[in-house]
């Protein structure tokens, strides 16, 4: 059987002016023969000969192959151009002749031409092939990476119950959690780089927008002595005992993070720690 937007092996039926007809024996019926466009032919090429192609179908909706190659199948996943938005959705470039259409339904956010998303190819109920920027169904939890690896990954969805989901080298399913997502202002289409904090059992990974502990720790140890420093004038009026609320606001961390650091800096004599205050070691008052 011929699957749509998928590689198929057919063989030669048919030579035409036009092209020649495909199928998948010599026997097929007129009806089921598939065309390939003459300026796609490879060179003497008969009939009985065996051909690979793709098959989709053409601007009037008719089942054709190409043996030029697109850069989505059937179920894949990919980084797509917006070609053109129009009243009943958006056109990608797939690198076919005819564009893959995305519906508006299928869209997690508005786009616009020219910019790139993430979409996976899929077939509509009537058999046509579409694109889908709800790409979680398509996501394989099959990972290579192990906690503690880096890797990129593309935002996908955004959820205030549970956090940001990411597809991790565009293929595989994650999560950064909540708690770390909430002030990162993360939007869907995003590129980002995380850290592996785990592998679920069911395959599906646990992000952190963080390095390892003790290099986000270094990182904070030095935002926070130049802070001091530079905004003001060498003496921090709160210690690590302030409000969660106060710490965010200064330096964008958490109060865990704040203390973490601000430990660091004490145990390399940088800080003086007293009065409710945090003073440079070198700055005499």
């Amino acid at each position: 059987m011929i699957e749509i937007g998928k590689w198929n092996d057919l063989i030669v039926v048919k030579k035409v002016n036009f092209g020649v007809y495909l199928g998948e024996n010599a026997d097929v019926s007129e009806k089921d023969r598939i065309l390939l466009p003459e300026k796609q032919v490879p060179e003497n090429i008969k009939e009985g000969d065996p051909l690979t192609v793709f098959v989709y179908r053409d601007s009037e909706d008719r089942m054709i192959a190409t043996v030029h190659e697109p850069l989505l199948t059937l179920g894949q996943i990919g980084r797509l151009t917006v070609r053109e938005v129009t009243r009943i959705g958006a056109f990608l470039d797939w690198g076919l002749e005819k564009d893959l259409f995305l519906p508006f339904k299928e869209q997690t956010r508005k786009v616009k031409e020219g910019e790139v998303v993430l979409a996976a190819l899929y077939k509509d109920k009537s058999g046509r092939l579409c694109a889908t920027m709800n790409v979680y169904p398509y996501l394989s939890t099959r990972c290579p990476y192990h906690a503690g690896a880096q890797v990129e990954g593309t935002v996908y969805e955004t959820s205030d119950n549970f956090g940001v989901f990411v597809a991790v080298a565009d293929a595989y399913s994650g999560l950064i959690p909540k708690r770390e997502a909430e002030d990162a202002d993360l939007t869907i289409g995003q590129k980002v780089e995380v850290r592996i904090s785990r592998v679920r059992k069911d395959g599906k990974l646990e992000l952190s927008l963080k390095d390892k502990a003790y290099k986000q720790m270094d990182a904070d140890a030095e935002k926070i002595a130049k802070a001091i420093k530079e905004q003001y004038g060498g003496v921090l009026p709160f210690d690590d005992k302030a409000d969660p609320e106060q710490i965010h606001s200064a330096f964008g961390m958490s109060k865990a993070a704040f203390k973490r650091a601000v430990g660091a800096l004490y145990k390399e004599r940088r800080v003086v720690l007293g009065d409710g205050t945090i003073r440079l070691a070198e700055t005499k008052h």
